[in-house]
């Protein structure tokens, strides 16, 4: 059975980078702990294997930046609606957001946060996220 859901990344930039993400345009982060929210409403698991996969075409904002961060965990949260929007609206409260990035396709800010390795993970902790996949 396909599940479908919201997920999280947990990332790491391990050096302060400058990259172009398609048409966006260009963005500078800072080394440290990212996470990126998404859905994947046609199987949550296969879209967080594709997002670890180092060759792959880009499809996506995050596709760019996991070519310069690494997936460090996933998160999963299954649900027959998508749940992003709220998931992400938890993460503006208390993270700085890169504005613009991952969320074309709705109203909020941000869809990546940025902030310390605890604090984000205690947030996905008071969302009763699931842990998926570690690298």
């Amino acid at each position: 059975m396909t599940k479908k859901g919201s997920y999280v990344l947990l990332l790491e930039v391990k050096q302060s980078t400058t990259i172009q993400i398609g048409k966006k345009g260009i963005y500078r982060f800072p080394s440290g702990h990212y996470i990126y929210v998404g859905s994947a409403m046609n199987g949550i698991d296969q879209r967080i294997h594709r997002h670890m996969e180092s060759e792959k075409k880009h499809h996506w904002h995050i596709d760019y930046l996991t070519q310069h961060a690494q997936v460090l965990e996933a998160y999963i949260k299954v649900c027959p609606i998508k749940e992003e929007c709220r998931i992400a609206s938890a993460f503006q409260q208390h993270c700085e957001s890169i504005p613009g990035f991952g969320c074309s396709d709705c109203q909020c800010t941000s869809h990546l946060f940025y902030g310390t390795r605890e604090r984000l993970l205690k947030i996905i902790n008071e969302l009763h996220m699931e842990k998926t996949r570690s690298k």
